[in-house]
């Protein structure tokens, strides 16, 4: 059954990508859209009965050289199971949802056969993210893990016309090998001192990498800390993390279902699935720890921060993705990657749907994205309205507090509600130090979160028709096809958190989760999180009705506020809008001087030392020895007489001075 799952996308990305040509277009994507939906039914099959213990099911040999002894096989726990069912449903439900969207693209002529290739893309993308979560070593799991990068870069710039897609493809591919190099050193560095790379292998090697050392340079490193902090690089890239996150609004470019799939619940979170994965030698690293804690705090933040004044209304929600992204490392950085995977579960149902919400927008709007442009929209296509209400409601957390009422033993509140109330929990549980820092601007990202979410619905359902008048009166609802995956989505977000509680976060959790997740003896994060002060555990609560507040007075009451804000605080406002000025300072840092090197290698390197060297010897010195030889060769007997006795008298000469000896 799991190879099933596990080979079936990449039998439709074949079908569709190759055979479309024998079986038709339309078939060969219904077969790729049948066989996710068969991969997405069977993984919920083997999620729901699994028994929490670990299992190793081979497929084949792989590669043999010295101590290196790799198979390729699938690595079932319930890391694994959660994963599949994470990527398959989301896959499938895009599938499905990209009948409707791509259908007569703008983008491509009429005629063009572009929609086989983007289902083939779609397959090979949820392969390669399955080869990624169901890997049973690391090198299987770096292999996923470029997989996904390839099938990202081909549908980021899907619309190949467009330079600004190229532009964007091309930038999330080499930000991202920046974090790969840093995993590859990882997996390089594992087996060094482990002498295998099988999981197995390195988690039993935790204890004792805690103890080692490796030289580097002039330092002496810890293992754990060093190969714990190499893997992180790898997962800050792929999830888009402060430092290396400026990929991720680039990669809206993309079509709206690409970004469903990529940047809601599957590409984007295999950072947090690779730590949750390497439970066993981060516990060993606290100092790493510490680290993934305060990069996760703070991405949430500043990514929450970017997302108030962004536009774009796809812009708005991929900053949405990355400041959750943010507060997943932060329950993995405090120990508590059980909450983290919660999120990770919970967020790809709304966060998916948000994203196919906004593509049904944009498809009403005639492909409109400002939403500056939009308004007034809530009677023209009222199920996507309906459902982006309830996506809402999931992401900034509305629910009631856990203190103050429980049905049973699990708080009532839509999905994002109890797994990102579990997250903040956990880090104040975590302590002084990086833990209150980072429940500090978790709490402020929620309130954020809710003004950003809110200010969206404003935007788009509410006011007056704005921009297009003729887009306006033509809106209308998109068909069922795109409609289905909505509500089925909608179904996971009010409902996955209240479902799964007990057994991600809940007295449940350990024995939900097996030897999946390791915890150390003296963490105790998740126990204490169900315990903290009542003021703290309803914080993000009130932090939610005050980002409510807000986008209410700002774009309902006074919708003349924004923009009087905006003048009166311009730098603060230039400072956001600018995200950072992230991108400004790559440039000028990084492509700036490696243009610059470039150009100095080309014209003084190839050009001064290597050509001149070269065109010298060409031009001057064999022009000058030809013309020598060509003397010499005079077609005269006595110069050749004379040359032979000059050669015989210096032959004679060299014997006598050294006695004719060597």
């Amino acid at each position: 059954m799991e190879t099933i799952i596990l080979f079936a996308p990449l039998l439709g990305a074949i079908i569709s990508g190759f055979g479309y040509k024998l079986v038709g277009e339309r078939l060969a994507i219904t077969t790729a859209t049948a066989l996710l939906f068969l991969a997405a039914l069977l993984s919920w099959v083997v999620f729901l009965g699994f028994d929490g213990t670990t299992q190793q099911i081979p497929i084949m040999r792989w590669i043999e050289s010295g101590s290196l002894s790799t198979d390729w096989a699938i690595r079932l726990d319930r890391l694994t199971t959660i994963m599949l069912v994470v990527v398959t449903t989301v896959s499938s439900l895009v599938h499905l949802y990209s009948f409707g969207y791509m259908k007569d693209d703008p983008q491509f002529g009429e005629g063009e056969s572009y929609m086989p290739r983007f289902f083939a893309y779609l397959s090979f993308f949820t392969f390669a993210m399955l080869m990624l979560v169901t890997s049973d070593n690391l090198l299987q799991m770096y292999f996923g893990w470029e997989g996904v990068g390839v099938a990202s870069y081909l549908l980021i710039g899907f619309y190949y016309r467009k330079p600004s897609a190229g532009a964007a493809a091309m930038k999330a591919f080499i930000v991202n090998r920046v974090g790969d190099f840093g995993f590859a050193l990882g997996i390089f560095a594992t087996y060094y001192m482990v002498d295998s790379i099988n999981f197995s292998d390195v988690f039993a090697a935790g204890p004792k990498l805690a103890e080692s050392s490796i030289h580097f340079l002039w330092m002496d490193l810890n293992a754990a800390e060093a190969i714990a902090f190499l893997l992180f690089i790898g997962a800050m890239g792929k999830s888009a993390q402060l430092f290396l996150h400026t990929w991720l609004p680039d990669a809206m470019e993309g079509p709206t279902p690409v970004s469903a799939l990529i940047h809601a619940a599957t590409m984007v979170t295999a950072g947090v699935f690779l730590v949750s994965r390497m439970s066993p030698l981060f516990e060993y690293a606290p100092g790493t720890l510490a680290f993934v804690t305060v990069i996760g705090a703070v991405t949430a933040f500043v990514a929450a921060s970017i997302g108030l004044v962004q536009n774009d209304i796809k812009r708005v929600i991929a900053y949405s993705t990355m400041s959750q992204l943010g507060y997943m490392f932060a329950a993995a950085g405090v120990g508590v990657y059980q909450a983290a995977m919660f999120h990770l579960f919970t967020h790809a149902f709304f966060k998916a749907m948000l994203f196919l919400g906004a593509g049904s927008v944009i498809t009403a709007m005639h492909h409109e994205q400002d939403m500056r442009n939009y308004g007034a929209l809530r009677r023209k296509i009222p199920v996507t309205f309906w459902a982006m209400i309830i996506g809402t409601l999931a992401i900034t957390g509305v629910g009631i507090p856990a203190s103050l009422i429980k049905l049973g033993d699990t708080p009532i509140g839509f999905a994002g509600f109890v797994s990102k109330d579990s997250i903040i929990e956990s880090t104040f549980a975590a302590g002084a130090g990086v833990g209150h820092f980072a429940f500090v601007l978790l709490v402020l990202a929620a309130a954020m979160t809710a003004f950003y979410s809110w200010r969206l619905i404003f935007m788009t359902f509410y006011g007056t028709p704005r921009g297009d008048k003729h887009a306006h009166e033509h809106a209308h609802e998109s068909p069922m096809v795109m409609l289905i995956p909505l509500i089925v989505l909608a179904i996971g977000s009010v409902f996955a958190g209240m479902i799964w509680f007990g057994d991600f976060v809940g007295e449940k959790a350990h024995e939900f989760f097996g030897s999946a997740i390791f915890t150390g003896p003296e963490n105790e994060v998740l126990h204490l999180s169900h315990s903290i002060p009542e003021w703290a555990a309803v914080s993000p609560f009130v932090a939610m009705v005050v980002g409510f507040l807000l986008a209410w007075q700002f774009y309902i009451r006074k919708p003349q506020a924004p923009a009087i804000l905006a003048r009166h605080l311009a730098p603060l406002y230039q400072l956001l809008l600018n995200k950072y000025y992230f991108d400004e300072i790559y440039d000028f840092v990084f492509v700036r001087t490696a243009k610059w090197l470039g150009r100095f290698l080309w014209k003084k390197g190839d050009g001064a030392v290597i050509d001149g060297t070269i065109n010298g010897v060409a031009l001057g010195l064999v022009p000058k020895v030809t013309r020598f030889v060509q003397r010499i060769q005079s077609g005269y007997v006595y110069h050749y007489a004379l040359a032979t006795v000059v050669g015989v008298v210096a032959l004679v000469t060299w014997v006598s001075i050294s006695g004719g000896t060597h």
